[in-house]
């Protein structure tokens, strides 16, 4: 009994450490695509910025693609593209250097929503594997997040969406909607709290003289300053590099560090058609006639001029 306990024992207990080792380092990563969640209750501001904005100062080139025009309850497809070099690495938390995670969050019309796996074609199911989609909150399935993701594998990020029916929901109407896109690549460089990264130019405090430069256990670099005010220290923490030497004479302002900022995040703008299908049949309809219309006329044409054919022989 004791032979058999043991193993159990040693198994559960690697298990659980196994578990408990990836869901502590996981969570850092799980965590930041709720910081907007958390502190606004739109992630789009009245002024029209996308509030991911706040913590991802660097501006860079986002793309979605999306059909002109959908019927009623309808899975189509919103493409949203988010380039970048994958040969470049950001600056982990810890200071060193990693790929780059992407996100990306999708508005959209009120009455449209991601599309439930038993909706999806076997094309859509491929290109949305290993996605996990997540709704902004538990009132507006219509905006969608999705991240953080390996950026190589991920620079483009298929959503699903499900179109609403104005038959079953009186409160949508067939016309032209907005959709607000928004994507990011790599890290912030400002806490949901308000402090710097370590994703970020750390500057002198004053001007002054580099009197000493320190590196303590953790990585971070102390730079002391001697200032016409006496000294002061500025700590900088482990990711970026110093450009200044013990001795250098720095204004204030003056960058202390290189950018090791590589990332960076942009939103687009599309707009999407939710069509009545009796329109389409009723053009249809109509250019069938108008063709319809210009035989008839020709074949008039051609009778009219063999009748005065026939007469001028007479």
């Amino acid at each position: 009994m004791r032979r058999f306990i043991s193993p159990l024992l040693g198994f559960l207990l690697s298990l659980s450490l196994g578990a408990g080792t990836l869901l502590a380092g996981a969570s850092p990563s799980w965590a930041y695509p709720f910081y907007a969640q958390q502190n606004y209750a739109s992630p789009r501001e009245a002024t029209g910025k996308i509030v991911c904005a706040n913590c991802h100062l660097a501006k860079k080139l986002t793309q979605v693609e999306v059909p002109q025009a959908v019927f009623p309850d309808t899975v189509f497809k919103a493409e949203v593209k988010i380039p970048y070099d994958s040969t470049i690495q950001q600056v982990a938390g810890d200071g060193s250097p990693t790929g780059l995670n992407v996100g990306a969050v999708v508005m959209l019309p009120e009455g449209f929503r991601l599309a439930p796996p038993e909706r999806l074609s076997e094309e859509l199911k491929e290109e949305t594997s290993g996605i996990y989609y997540t709704q902004y909150s538990e009132t507006q399935p219509n905006i969608l997040l999705v991240g953080p993701l390996p950026g190589d594998q991920h620079k483009t990020i298929v959503f699903p969406v499900l179109s609403p029916d104005p038959a079953a929901d009186s409160s949508i109407h067939f016309g032209k909607y907005q959709i607000h896109v928004g994507g990011n690549r790599g890290r912030g460089q400002v806490n949901p709290t308000g402090e710097k990264t370590n994703n970020n130019v750390f500057s002198a405090p004053a001007a002054g003289t580099i009197s000493a430069i320190t590196t303590a256990d953790n990585g971070a670099t102390e730079v002391e300053i001697s200032t016409a005010d006496g000294l002061l220290t500025e700590t900088i923490p482990a990711g970026p590099t110093l450009k200044v030497a013990v001795g250098d004479t720095v204004a204030a302002g003056a960058p202390l560090t290189n950018d090791p900022n590589v990332g960076g995040f942009g939103q687009v703008d599309a707009e999407v058609v939710l069509q009545n299908p009796n329109r389409i049949y009723g053009l249809l309809a109509f250019f069938s006639l108008v063709a319809l219309a210009q035989i008839l006329l020709v074949l008039k044409k051609r009778q009219v001029e063999k009748v005065q054919a026939a007469e001028g022989a007479i």
